[in-house]
């Protein structure tokens, strides 16, 4: 073979590689994206209630996506991914909030908080595009993970919504949290564990499965991957007997208050 057929072949070869590895880049799976798990049996604390200096020695902090994740820490940022925060009724379309029969808002009477619309999948769609936005917020700030809420809205829905509905939407929510690099959790909703692969999940954050002897159902699931919060003495001391040596453990006041307040407590094993 003479040197200017060798230089043609080899110019030939680098040019199909070339075109395989940008078919490779444009065709991975978002769901291959490198992600940070959030380190495993570690000190924790719970910020959704508002943000401040966390206390010495914690190495993991989930705050609210309003607020700036805290310096050199694991941060999670929390969604509301499936109810409609306070005062956030106005930011949505009227067809994506869930009416029953009557035309009444269907309502988390615990919180106040409507339910969004899951049903089909052109709404799911229309909500993933929102909250996938706050998603892309949360990158921006530089948290690690993502922690969806009210996974289990649809067991408060009137029998409107199914947990295939809900598994579908937040598939949508997990895949493009991957494409940002971003680990995403899945919050409560033991019932659905088992399905966590399928929908893309990393980690579980838990709470009060102490309480209700759920822990070892999410640990089934997800491994040493877990963080439990709980919000009672009783709840704590159980999840801490059976769990403190592997999982990541804090108990805080349901309001999820800030250091000052009265009702402020953060208690770990």
């Amino acid at each position: 073979m003479s040197n200017l057929a060798r230089r043609l072949l080899l110019a030939a070869v680098a040019a199909a590689l070339a075109v395989t590895a940008a078919v490779t880049v444009f065709t991975r799976n978002p769901a291959d994206a490198a992600v940070m798990l959030p380190p495993t049996h570690a000190k924790f604390d719970y910020q959704i209630g508002g943000a401040y200096t966390p206390p010495a020695g914690v190495q993991v902090v989930t705050r609210d996506r309003t607020a700036a994740p805290a310096a050199g820490l694991y941060n999670i940022c929390y969604v509301n991914a499936f109810q409609v925060q306070p005062g956030e009724q106005g930011q949505w379309a009227s067809d994506l909030l869930l009416r029953d029969a009557k035309g009444n808002l269907v309502i988390d009477e615990d919180w106040g908080e409507p339910l969004l619309d899951l049903r089909t999948a052109d709404k799911r769609n229309r909500v993933a595009a929102t909250v996938n936005g706050w998603i892309d917020g949360c990158a921006a700030k530089g948290y690690k993970a993502i922690e969806p809420d009210n996974y289990d809205s649809y067991t408060r829905s009137k029998k409107l919504l199914t947990a295939a509905q809900a598994k579908a939407y937040l598939t949508l929510l997990a895949t493009h949290a991957h494409s940002k690099n971003l680990a995403i959790a899945q919050k409560n909703t033991v019932e659905l564990a088992g399905d966590r692969q399928a929908v893309g999940l990393d980690f579980a954050v838990a709470e009060e499965c102490g309480q209700y002897d759920e822990c070892g159902d999410y640990v089934d699931a997800f491994g040493n991957n877990v963080i439990v919060i709980e919000y009672t003495d009783k709840g704590r001391r159980t999840a801490c007997s059976q769990f403190g040596g592997t999982l990541t453990i804090v108990q805080r006041d349901v309001d999820v208050s800030v250091p000052g307040d009265s009702g402020y407590v953060r208690k770990t094993c």
